[in-house]
Parts: structure tokens; sequence; C-alpha cells
């Protein structure tokens, strides 16, 4: 019995040492609470998600955030508007600020670069933070985005996007999402090594990453195979050139 009970300890140990609980913190933005969690150690990466999303249902669910936990410090963010951060019904808490949140979350945190890896409109915010803060980047990921052009009809769309019923991220969110566009000139000036990962079927790769290739033709450019846009990170693919990508750089 003794030896039994020491043998389920002992399990129930490892189980604990092999997968660290994500902790959950919440800092203050420019009067906005905003939400993380945290787990692993080594270098920092910063996992930015996507529009009506958050850092559980982008990152935790699909597995990537405990993937990359195994060697890593993850810092997975509810951007405001998302999650369990707040929601101001201000413009000026979103848009450009987007990208300041993410330099005052590593602020926050001591944490003077990271990896800087974004989803979808997390890829917009994450191109931004590359050209605005090229300083504190050790390395880019864009998943399921490429590059929204400064000026371009796309640009345009985010600005004129009509609300959505029922929607639950605030429409300030929406109408400002047009300013994470880069200019040519900001584009080129990005000295971060940079990788994207779109789906085969994802029309990103199309509307965002057909643009970019001709002036970022040393970036590499992942098509996970028969994925759209909403499962291409759920792919084993997309983690395991991500977690390739993360620990190569």
């Amino acid at each position: 019995m003794y030896r039994l009970t020491l043998l389920t300890a002992m399990v129930l140990s490892s189980r604990t040492l092999s997968a660290e609980e994500p902790r959950s913190h919440v800092f203050e933005a420019k009067g906005v609470k905003i939400h993380f969690i945290t787990a692993g150690a080594g270098e920092p990466v910063v996992l930015i998600h996507g529009l009506h999303s958050s850092a559980a249902l982008n990152w935790q669910l699909p597995g990537l955030f405990t993937e990359l936990t195994k060697d890593h410090q993850v810092v997975a963010v509810d951007l405001p508007g998302h999650g369990q951060s707040d929601k101001p019904g201000n413009d000026d808490a979103y848009g450009l600020q987007l990208v300041e949140d993410v330099a005052l979350l590593l602020d926050h945190l001591r944490i003077e670069k990271a990896h800087i890896v974004g989803y979808s409109l997390g890829g917009m915010v994450a191109a931004k933070f590359l050209a605005k803060h090229p300083d504190r980047v050790l390395s880019g990921t864009l998943g399921g985005m490429g590059w929204l052009r400064e000026g371009s009809p796309l640009q345009r769309f985010w600005v004129r996007l009509p609300e959505r019923a029922g929607s639950r991220t605030p429409p300030e969110y929406l109408r400002n999402i047009g300013q994470l566009a880069l200019t040519e000139q900001e584009l080129k000036a990005i000295k971060a090594p940079v990788k994207v990962i779109v789906g085969d079927r994802d029309p990103v790769n199309r509307l965002y990453v057909a643009p970019l290739k001709p002036v970022r033709p040393d970036w590499a450019v992942v098509e996970i195979k028969d994925a759209g846009h909403i499962n291409c990170i759920a792919k084993p693919q997309f983690r395991d050139e991500l977690a390739r990508w993360v620990q190569s750089n």
C-alpha cells in the first residue's frame, strides 16, 4: 500500500514538473487593465492572438503555448477588447496603442528582447511592432498574415469595416485596425529575421502574403497543406514550424 501511494505521488510530481500550469496576470497600460498568461523559462516569446479571439483560444487550445514552454519563457496576451482584458470604448485604446501595449508589457516584465509571434490580426500588430521597436525583437513570426500595406484597398477595407452584430469586440477596436498598416519603407527597414506561416487555402495568402514576397524575398514563407485561415493554427505542421523557427533564432 505504501509503495503504491509513493508511486502515485511520484507520478503526480512528474506531471507537475513536466507540465507547468500557466500563471494568470494583469497589468495596467495607460489606464487599461490587460490580462496575460505566462509559463516556462528561457528566451522570451510573446504571442499575440487574432481578431475576436484570445490567448486561451488562439494559443492554449491548439497546444502551441504548451509546446513553446518546453524551452522558452512564453507570454500570451489578451489584447484590449478581447479575452479577460478591459474593453474600453475610446478609440485611442486601440490601433497603434496595441503595438505600444506589447512594448509596455515587455517593460512590465523587464524583458529587453523577445520573439514576437502574431496570428491573423495579431500578425498585423506583430509586424508593426517589428517596425516600431526593432531593438526589442529577437525574431518575428507572422501566422496567417503578411503585409497590410499603407494606402492599399485592404487598409481602407478595415477602416470601413461595418460593426459585427452581437460582437463582444468593441467597434472602436475595429475602426482603428487600419493604423497597423506598414509603408514599403517601414517593411524594408525591418532587420529581425521573420518567417511567415500560412495555410495554402487561406485567402490571406493571396491578399497579404503575395504582395509581401517581392518586397521581402528574404522572409521564408511556409504554406501549410490543406489549411484555411481558421484551422491553420491547429495543424501539427504549424506548431512544428513555429517551434523550430523560434528555437533556431
